[in-house]
C-alpha cells in the first residue's frame, strides 16, 4: 500500500476483504493474499486510532473557573463490539484538595 490511506478507506477495504473471506468463494491462495493484505489495513487502522486518541482532549471548565484537559479514551462495548468515548480525568491539584464546593 503506497501513500497515506484514509481511516474509512481502509475500514471500507477491510469490511470487504472480510465479506469475501466470509462468503467461501475465494481460493486459498486469493484467501491468503487478502488475509495479509486484511492485516495490514488493520493495522493501519490501529495506528490512526491511537495517533487521533493521543491528539484528542477534552476541555472543561472547572467550578473554579480553571480550564482543566481530560484524555480521551476508546473503549470496545462487549456486547457490541462498537467503539465508545470514555474520558479519563487528568489529576490537578484542585482535584487533590476535597474541600467545599463554595
Amino acid at each position: 500500500m503506497s501513500g497515506e490511506v484514509k481511516f474509512e478507506k481502509a475500514i471500507d477495504q477491510l469490511e470487504s476483504i472480510v465479506s469475501q473471506l466470509e462468503s467461501g468463494d475465494v481460493s486459498l491462495e486469493d484467501a491468503i493474499k487478502q488475509y495479509e493484505e486484511g492485516v495490514k489495513l488493520s493495522r493501519i487502522c490501529t495506528e490512526k486510532l491511537t495517533q487521533a486518541e493521543k491528539k484528542v482532549e477534552i476541555l472543561t471548565k472547572a467550578l473554579n473557573g480553571k480550564i482543566e484537559t481530560e484524555d480521551f479514551d476508546l473503549e470496545q462495548d462487549e456486547s457490541t463490539g462498537a467503539l465508545k468515548k470514555t474520558r479519563k480525568k487528568k489529576s490537578s491539584k484542585s482535584d487533590e484538595d476535597e474541600g467545599s464546593l463554595f
